[in-house]
């Protein structure tokens, strides 16, 4: 039986969302990553009246953007002024997570009516094993993959049934090669890897689109002259582990010959949960002490209710804080017991805070819950320590 493995990963997914409810947008560059004053405003006349890209002003990234957007060259992760460079005349639209995870529920829950053997890998990806799905072994005429195709499309065609959406599927017999694939025609594509394609499709790629060489090692590889899979592929396995080490070295030799036996893992426990937001304009912790307040009680109530919905608790808290010059700090608080309450949360956060240097301007501020385990198997509860204890952490500025 040939292991067949899926990679599904929807197309531009934030932004399709947002197309669904602004139809008239379709076809327009469509950025996403704005605030709530970008919400679009609807005129006398019932029609709505979008914000531009070009009259941003802020520190805010793109979180991702439609394909006409990207032809100008904008990606997630860009900020929105070097964005607003590229093209000004693009639509700014606010983010919406809450909208954006409820069609993730409802296309993973289409692809499981058909292959419910499902690795989640996000909000906008994911792995299926077809191996033992009906039908999936079967050829069809001369086309020996024709049975996984066939299921591939059917899954492609129920995600668009139950959300209005495209997506694409890569399929070959794991989950490197998949998540390669799954790439190669987007949007709306489906590509299958036969016998003998990959010196054909994956080798003329570069070397960086492997799920795993970063921006050093990708650097670091083009200096020595391999700029492509095929290139990796052709290096001494033994120069590769000179100079990149046993495990890695070995691991990139075998990449590139398309060999990877990891399983689709069906569940796994979160090890923590987090929240974090990247603010319009740096904050100070004195000068804009009340609005940062606002937001950091914000962002432990959203954690408290992100552990509520999936049913953990957890007892080590985190704050995560970048400064105007981009370094990031974190700081963590371990409670003597399990929580999933926002206001111990908020007073834990709030005690790594006091350790942390608040003299510089702030672009970011998250707060983690992690050491997290079931709500129904949480130990029982503890004696809290003796508060005298919690006042004698360290401090550089007051709470905000």
């Amino acid at each position: 039986m040939r292991r067949l493995i899926a990679h599904l990963d929807m197309d531009a997914f934030y932004a399709s969302v947002e197309l669904l409810r602004y139809p008239e947008l379709k076809g327009q560059p469509v950025v996403i990553g704005g605030g709530r004053r970008h919400q679009p405003v609807v005129r006398e006349d019932g029609r709505r009246e979008f914000a531009r890209l070009r009259d941003y002003a802020g520190r805010g990234v793109a979180t991702t953007a439609t394909y006409e957007a990207r032809a100008f060259g904008v990606h997630s992760g860009m900020g929105l002024m070097k964005a607003a460079a590229l093209a000004p005349d693009a639509i700014l639209l606010p983010t919406d997570f809450d909208e954006y995870r409820r069609y993730s529920r409802l296309f993973k829950a289409a692809v499981a009516e058909i292959a419910p053997h499902i690795e989640d890998r996000g909000i906008d990806e994911i792995y299926i094993d077809l191996t033992e799905v009906p039908g999936a072994q079967e050829p069809a005429g001369s086309d020996p993959l024709g049975g996984v195709r066939a299921v591939a499309q059917a899954i492609k065609d129920n995600v668009r049934r139950a959300t209005g959406l495209s997506c694409s599927i890569g399929v070959t017999p794991n989950k490197l090669l998949s998540k390669l694939c799954s790439d190669l025609e987007k949007p709306d594509g489906l590509t299958l890897l036969a016998e003998g394609d990959l010196q054909r499709r994956i080798w003329p790629l570069p070397a960086k689109r492997i799920n795993g060489i970063g921006p050093k090692a990708s650097a670091k590889l083009e200096s020595f002259g391999i700029h492509t899979i095929g290139d990796l592929a052709a290096a001494d396995p033994r120069w590769l582990v000179a100079q990149f080490g046993q495990s890695y070295g070995r691991w990139l030799h075998e990449a590139a010959h398309g060999r990877d036996d990891r399983p689709v893992v069906t569940y796994s426990e979160p090890k923590s949960l987090s929240r974090e937001t990247t603010f319009e304009r740096d904050l100070h912790a004195r000068h804009d002490r009340e609005q940062l307040g606002v937001i950091f009680t914000r962002l432990c109530e959203q954690v408290a209710a992100d552990l509520a919905r999936k049913g953990y608790v957890g007892k080590t808290i985190g704050v995560k804080v970048r400064y105007d010059d981009f370094r990031t700090l974190t700081r963590d608080h371990t409670l003597p017991h399990h929580t999933a309450d926002a206001r111990e949360i908020r007073r834990a956060a709030g005690l790594c805070l006091k350790r942390v240097p608040l003299e510089r301007r702030l672009r970011l501020l998250g707060v983690r819950v992690g050491s997290l385990c079931k709500a129904s198997e949480a130990p029982a509860r503890e004696a809290q320590a003796p508060a005298a204890r919690e006042e004698a952490l360290p401090y550089t500025l007051p709470l905000f």
